[in-house]
């Protein structure tokens, strides 16, 4: 195995990322590589995805120390290891595996390990697993044909979803955003409009752009803190019998359960309010369908990654995110090249 480290004790090690205790203490360790069991392939990995949203204020903003298991969940590179009761795969197989940030992750069949098409590269790969779950939460936002949709929100869930729910046909997909970055970002995507929210009267423009109605759709992709007053905003400039999907994951302080809901009666009634993925089919599905859009560029994200960093630097690339979300929205670190 190449790229190790060894530990005092002699046993052959990689590096991992942990989240240690205290406000944005996210760090390299060294760790020994782990063994795959009957059901498990080991995984040398190639590149991994940080999930601004979920990773920074879920995880990064905590000051208690999160389990390295749950320190990223979306990266490809080859199989190393096969358990003995796994069948269909071989051996350097390029795959996609829903593991945390580390030179070696296991991966099971049952938790997103999937064969990637060989047109498809290692960078391109690590979007399979959001681009997977926007697809299905695209399909379970209630939509007709020709309705209007304004997606609040364009980092990478965002506006992986605008692109996604062109499946159900929309008439026009609306984004919204602060940050000029995300907004040109959205723009190549394909958006037919986007608002820059930091010009204000947001939802007078989209009184104006749907007749004085409102949207038809309104799906809040924000989360973190200023999900809380995208949130507001979604409940006003949805028409009077239309949807709002919400997405994004937010709260109002550092903990999962701060953040409150604030459902205004005045402006909620004769409305639907759907939250995450409700769907009957199961994931596999979405995934298999979400890799083939990325193959064929129906879902595009080559411009959505604005950094590559190397996997000893990953406490760089989880401040820069932190600190300067203008500068930066989709980062994929390396791990084959320490």
């Amino acid at each position: 195995m190449e790229n190790q480290w060894i530990l005092k004790t002699g046993v052959i090690s990689m590096i991992r990322v942990e989240k240690l205790k205290g406000f944005g203490n996210v760090q390299i360790v060294e760790a020994e590589i782990p063994i795959p069991k009957d059901q498990e392939v080991l995984v040398k990995m190639k590149s991994s995805l940080i999930s601004r949203g979920s990773e920074l204020f879920r995880r990064y903003v905590l000051d208690e120390p999160v389990s390295h298991s749950m320190m990223g969940y979306s990266g490809s590179g080859n199989i190393s290891e096969i358990g003995s009761k796994i069948t269909g795969l071989d051996k350097e197989q390029r795959v996609f595996v829903g593991g945390p940030h580390a030179e070696y992750v296991l991966g099971k069949i049952e938790r997103g390990l999937f064969p990637l098409p060989e047109s498809m590269s290692y960078q391109i790969a690590t979007f399979i697993g959001l681009s997977t779950s926007a697809l299905s939460w695209a399909r379970s936002t209630p939509i007709k044909p020709g309705d209007d949709i304004v997606v609040l929100g364009q980092g990478i869930v965002g506006n992986l979803y605008s692109q996604a729910v062109r499946e159900r046909e929309p008439g026009r997909v609306i984004t919204v955003d602060t940050i000029p970055l995300r907004i040109k970002a959205s723009l190549k995507s394909g958006a037919d409009m986007v608002l820059n929210e930091s010009e204000g009267k947001i939802i007078e423009q989209v009184k104006d752009l749907t007749g004085g109605l409102g949207a038809d759709v309104v799906v809040d992709c924000v989360g973190g803190p200023a999900g809380i007053k995208s949130f507001n905003q979604a409940q006003r400039m949805v028409k009077k019998d239309g949807v709002i999907h919400l997405i994004g994951a937010y709260q109002g302080g550092p903990n999962p359960g701060s953040g409150q809901l604030n459902l205004d009666s005045s402006f909620m009634m004769d409305k639907l309010l759907i939250c995450g993925i409700r769907s009957s089919q199961p994931r596999k599905a979405h995934q298999a369908d979400a890799v083939k859009m990325l193959d064929k560029g129906s879902i595009k994200v080559d411009h959505l990654i604005t950094h590559s960093m190397l996997g000893v630097n990953t406490p760089d690339a989880y401040h820069l995110l932190y600190n300067h979300p203008d500068q930066a929205l989709g980062v994929v670190l390396e791990w084959d090249q320490q």
